[in-house]
């Protein structure tokens, strides 16, 4: 689809930081019509230089758009920019779609799950796995979980933004498919950290053993790039530690729900809280090789 057959759709994208930024520029860059709100104003310009419009409010951001995308960092935050004043409900019409972007966990989707229906809002959960460099490239996967009426239009802006969609069912399945993937990565970049430490205590040189686990079936790529980033002390955030923290508490919510014991995660979730406490938090989460073992 071309540029000027996407200018016939109005986007309200909120919550333009450090994922939304280049997932809204790659928006504008495929000729949709963007309207840009962000709390913090620092990361508006560029994006009205791409031609993206700026947006006082929320609510003046959604005002006959035919989708708005929220990508902020919890749910209360959404709720606020969703529902407060000023907020999109205020001028979202009946049949819009909301693409709801961020990982929240499962008692905020579905909250505005229900609060879209009251509205006759078509609300997909869709949250994205991967950091900012696949963002900016258009290669993010995204979760998607909601109404097959909403496909149409969720479809045109998925395919600008990630290089494949999983439709998973019923608005909510995309975070709990999230909270699923997102357990898996903290508990691989604690082991990553403690391979590191423990490789060292006995005598060998870490770069060797991670060289050897880039070349062994058993090695994964993203904990090899992670810890080649830990040695060299490398913690510019693609993933900041404050985001990953709170994913993994909510993914230990999830599993609680449903009576699973996440016992990795678990043991992690203090020398986490130490390290976001200590000022770490709007680092990379490989940061934490710093406070594994200290």
């Amino acid at each position: 689809m071309t540029n000027d057959q996407n200018s016939d759709v109005t986007i309200a994208f909120l919550g333009v930081g450090q994922m939304g930024t280049p997932m809204a520029a790659r928006l504008i860059g495929a000729g949709f019509t963007v309207r840009v709100w962000n709390r913090s104003k620092t990361r508006l310009a560029e994006l009205v230089q791409l031609s993206g419009i700026e947006a006082l409010t929320p609510a003046l951001a959604a005002t006959d758009a035919d989708v708005v995308i929220t990508m902020l960092p919890d749910g209360a935050a959404i709720e606020n920019v969703i529902e407060g004043d000023d907020g999109a409900f205020a001028t979202l019409a009946s049949g819009a779609v909301w693409l709801q972007m961020g990982t929240i966990g499962i008692e905020w989707t579905e909250r505005f799950r229900k609060s879209s229906s009251d509205r006759g809002v078509l609300f997909v959960d869709a949250p994205v796995s991967g950091s900012v460099v696949p963002a900016s490239q258009g290669q993010l996967i995204i979760l998607a979980s909601g109404p097959t009426e909403s496909l149409f239009l969720a479809e045109r802006v998925f395919r600008v933004l990630g290089r494949r969609t999983f439709w998973l069912g019923e608005a909510g399945a995309g975070n709990r498919a999230k909270l699923v993937l997102n357990n898996w990565l903290v508990d691989l970049v604690e082991l990553t950290a403690e391979t590191l430490h423990v490789s060292a205590a006995l005598g060998l040189d870490p770069r060797a053993v991670i060289e050897i686990l880039a070349d062994a079936p058993i090695g994964s790529p993203y904990a090899v790039a992670k810890a080649r980033n830990m040695l060299d002390g490398d913690f510019t955030p693609n993933f900041a530690l404050k985001h990953a923290f709170k994913d993994a508490a909510l993914a230990l919510d999830a599993a609680r729900s449903v009576d699973v014991d996440l016992v990795l995660t678990e043991s992690l979730m203090a020398t986490w809280q130490r390290a976001v406490a200590d000022g770490a938090g709007d680092d990379d989460l490989s940061v934490v090789y710093r406070y594994v073992d200290a």
